[in-house]
């Protein structure tokens, strides 16, 4: 575990970096030098920031430090799919998933914005963890350069896609995730399209709400799983301060005021979720704005009682919604094999 009182230098917003190297006597284009080695380059050590004097550098190391996060642990799918686990500076773990489906090329990876998950879904290994804190941008980010270097070395193709449905829940890490997204979409960076990313939440209507004022240009997944209050109130105890009602009204708005691509994520278990009755209620659902339905298997976890939809209830199920006109997807879950699926990521070693 590294332990030091120097402030992460990550952690500065451009305002904090300029006004450093004002008290320093530095010209304000130092800033942004600094600022494309942190965001751009992914320079891990001051040294490696050669257009600066190497007194400023060593400047840098009395005042500053850059914690990286930093994959100690890999595990390879029989389907391609390669987990990681990072350790971060205080020794906490997160996970991230390259999930590679080289026919189309695409190439996506599933982040984690938080070490564990304060919401505690039922079904979900992540929220067995509880949450011990927030992730901040620099530590997002990490996991995408990482991953992206083991997409071109295995794969020989850069990430393509970015999902933020690893460990945790974004909205309750608002500003760091909007931050990281800020840094990839950015022209004189990663420059990835905002299109190509997709935010996923359990549900918080307040938020959401606060991302169509924001207009953010992402796209905006909702983890939905049942389509009535009861069954989601037994599942999801985020639901009981964040009702269908509150939320289908928030999504509406987000629609409204941003255009954006918006879906549901629902995990279909036995006997639950995957009659014709809670069929018909999801297609109410989508009714008052565009929205797909990515209908996920679920994937088993230890020590919770969830089974999986069997193929027949599930093709009835989907056969429902898209005989009522839903554009809806039926997902194969990738690496289960070695609990890199939905639900599953919960640094067991």
């Amino acid at each position: 575990m590294e332990t030091t009182d120097k402030t992460d230098i990550r952690t500065l917003d451009k305002k904090k970096l300029l006004e450093f190297f004002e008290s320093q006597g530095e010209p304000s284009f130092r800033a942004s030098q600094v600022w494309k080695w942190l965001w751009t380059d992914h320079a891990t050590t001051f040294g490696e920031m050669t257009n600066l004097s190497k007194s400023l550098r060593e400047v840098l190391d009395e005042h500053f430090v850059i914690h990286r996060a930093e994959i100690f642990n890999t595990q390879k799918s029989n389907d391609g799919t390669i987990k990681s686990v990072f350790r971060l500076h205080d020794g906490a773990q997160i996970e991230a998933v390259l999930i590679p489906v080289p026919r189309d090329r695409r190439f996506t990876l599933c982040v984690s914005c938080q070490v564990g998950c304060s919401l505690a879904c039922s079904f979900c290994a992540t929220g067995k963890m509880k949450r011990v804190r927030n992730l901040h941008a620099g530590e997002i980010l990490d996991q995408f350069f990482e991953v992206n270097k083991q997409s071109l070395e295995i794969y020989g193709h850069p990430l393509t896609n970015i999902v933020y449905m690893g460990m945790g829940e974004p909205l309750l890490n608002y500003r760091e995730v909007i931050l990281s997204i800020n840094y990839i979409t950015d022209p004189d960076g990663i420059n990835m399209s905002p299109r190509r990313i997709t935010v996923s939440t359990a549900g918080i209507s307040k938020m959401i709400r606060k991302m169509a004022d924001d207009e953010v240009r992402f796209n905006l997944a909702l983890s939905l799983h049942a389509a009535n209050d009861e069954k989601r109130d037994e599942i999801m105890a985020i639901n009981e301060q964040n009702d269908l009602n509150s939320l289908m009204a928030a999504l509406q708005y987000f629609y409204d005021k941003t255009g954006n691509r918006i879906s549901y994520e629902y995990i279909a278990f036995q006997n639950f979720n995957d009659g014709p009755e809670d069929a018909k209620q999801l297609v109410e659902l989508c009714s008052s704005f565009p929205v797909g339905v990515n209908i996920i298997e679920y994937n088993p976890v230890e020590g919770i009682d969830f089974i999986k939809s069997d193929e027949d209830r599930l093709d009835k199920f989907a056969g429902i919604l898209a005989n009522n006109g839903v554009r809806v997807t039926v997902r194969r879950s990738r690496g289960k094999d070695i609990d890199a699926a939905c639900g599953q990521l919960a640094n067991k070693n």
